[in-house]
């Protein structure tokens, strides 16, 4: 795990955005296309705007989400939304994206229909992470019954779960799926956010807090992005 730490998040963005442009034209080069996984919430929403002003061959590049809310795409909750309305914009608009909903009685009844959406995916050339106080990522609660499935390693690529200490069921891809990536990223704002990943470092329950299976894993480089505001 490497730690880049930036003075203010407006350091940090512009140097995410330069290391992400600069991932996704290295892969369209070497593959002719390009796969970027992003999370929702408010931090990234600085740097999604960034990455939308910058030019770049985006109708080769194929975006979706780590996870989302089981909620309709235009719902206010909904990080398809967020990210339609702030990454898929001006250049970014041509990029391909790929939705983490389908209609259903629920989200374990969508299961099949996103799975199979996902199945024809290679290798993700950056896969960006947020992290709860509570140590999850992605959709991977500590609370969820479903966690210990989606943390096996033989997790199929993608899950509903049913986190106790936030609201709406969840749609995530798996720690094995999104571990199929050239490159992590965690993307932190905030000193309590520190403190969380300073926790986290120093245990070995990944139950307890998904996010160390990915912080403490070797098999994939692991870029912690921080600024303290």
């Amino acid at each position: 795990m490497q730690l880049q730490q930036f003075v203010n998040s407006d350091a940090l963005n512009d140097a995410f955005a330069a290391q992400l442009v600069t991932i996704l034209e290295q892969a369209i080069a070497d593959r002719g296309a390009a796969y970027l996984v992003v999370s929702g919430g408010r931090t990234p929403q600085v740097l999604f705007a960034k990455l939308a002003d910058t030019p770049l061959a985006w109708e080769k590049v194929t975006v979706l989400l780590a996870d989302d809310r089981y909620l309709p795409p235009d719902a206010e909750h909904s990080n398809e939304r967020l990210v339609r309305n702030t990454l898929l914009q001006r250049h970014a608009a041509s990029a391909r994206f790929i939705s983490l909903y389908a209609a259903a009685d629920d989200a374990y009844a969508a299961v099949p229909v996103i799975a199979n959406r996902l199945s024809a995916l290679p290798t993700f050339d950056a896969v960006i992470l947020g992290m709860g106080e509570d140590g999850h990522t992605a959709s991977l609660f500590p609370c969820c019954a479903e966690l210990a499935a989606g943390m096996a390693d033989n997790a199929p690529v993608v899950l509903a779960t049913s986190p106790t200490t936030a609201p709406y069921q969840r749609i995530t891809l798996s720690k094995a799926r999104l571990l199929q990536s050239r490159q992590l990223f965690l993307h932190l704002v905030g000193s309590n956010k520190l403190a969380v990943l300073e926790q986290a470092q120093a245990g070995t329950d990944q139950l307890a807090m998904p996010i160390r299976a990915f912080l403490q894993q070797t098999a994939v480089p692991m870029a912690v992005m921080y600024s303290p505001s």
